[in-house]
């Protein structure tokens, strides 16, 4: 090709069959831990109040982070990417989960998921924007379609409770979501995925010590399962998930990955059956195929892509 804008982000083409297939088994680990928190939040929220959760998970994910750098030996994050690197791991790891946290204390969860599940849209049409990642046709017509699969799923689950600090919490979290996402996507071009998500994360868990005290408190006073299952949230959700994301942030664009989380809210709605006996209604169900199509859609090669790799 004879011209060239802006730096090409960097994806696994069909010629790395191996690199494809870990950046499919990363994706599907990530969204299959992050629904289980959904489940696993649901059921230790009412001994956890969302400051004293969001620290005591972010504790634990932090350790586990640091381990696995550790293990993995990664390079530290050079000085000057620090400071952007503090403001991400604040949004991401603190801001959003407190207004996460938070929005479901005054909303269902249904009615939580369509509004945060507005970010992967904001992604797409930003990625494409500022990113100069374009529109792929499978990704314009697919997170709108799995979009509607979440509409369908919190029509579901909609309990007639309305609370406007809940809906805006929500909408904020949407707007972090989506903001991390982007800045996240620019950070890792400089910086390990698992040394990103490490310091972001103690960046993201400093930001949360003044709710310390109401930690502690809540640890006392919380059945010794509840505490595991914050734990787990640490563990698996944090550590474990944040960094698969990472690693699939870094080998797609940030429109397809992030249009790839649209699976969470129809694996929820089989966990919840599963785990919690909350039987879905049809347009539920309905909504959950919608949001699995989408995503296979998205996940689709384009023809840009196909010239891309010729090139």
């Amino acid at each position: 090709m004879s011209t060239q804008q802006a730096p090409r982000p960097t994806i696994a083409t069909p010629g790395s069959g191996r690199e494809s297939r870990m950046v499919i088994i990363a994706a599907i680990v990530t969204v299959v831990l992050w629904a289980s928190a959904f489940v696993v939040i649901r059921s230790v929220g009412e001994h956890f109040g969302p400051g004293s959760m969001a620290l005591l998970r972010m504790m634990v994910g932090s350790i586990v982070l640091g381990l696995i750098a550790v293990v993995m030996r990664v390079r530290l994050p050079r000085w000057r990417d620090l400071p952007l690197i503090a403001v991400w791991g604040i949004a991401w790891f603190g801001l959003y989960n407190l207004a996460l946290n938070g929005a479901e204390v005054d909303l269902d969860a249904g009615t939580t998921a369509m509004i945060v599940n507005i970010a992967p849209l904001f992604v797409v049409l930003l990625a494409g924007l500022i990113l100069r990642e374009g529109f792929p046709r499978p990704l314009v017509f697919g997170a709108p379609l799995a979009f509607i699969g979440v509409t369908l799923i919190a029509s579901g689950s909609w309990t007639g409770d309305f609370a406007l600090r809940g809906v805006l919490l929500a909408f904020g979290a949407a707007v972090l979501y989506a903001g991390a996402a982007l800045l996240q996507k620019r950070l890792l071009r400089n910086t390990n995925a698992t040394s990103l998500t490490f310091t972001g994360a103690a960046a993201g868990t400093v930001m949360l010590l003044p709710w310390s005290g109401e930690m502690f408190a809540d640890i006392v006073h919380a059945p010794l399962s509840a505490t595991l299952g914050v734990v787990y949230l640490g563990v698996f959700p944090t550590a474990i998930a944040f960094t698969t994301w990472a690693y699939v942030l870094s080998r797609t664009t940030a429109g397809k990955t992030v249009a790839t989380t649209y699976v969470v809210p129809a694996l929820v709605l089989l966990m919840s059956w599963f785990f919690l006996a909350e039987v879905p209604t049809p347009i539920m169900l309905l909504g959950g195929a919608l949001c699995l199509g989408g995503v296979f859609i998205t996940r689709l090669p384009s023809r840009r892509g196909a010239r891309n790799v010729r090139d």
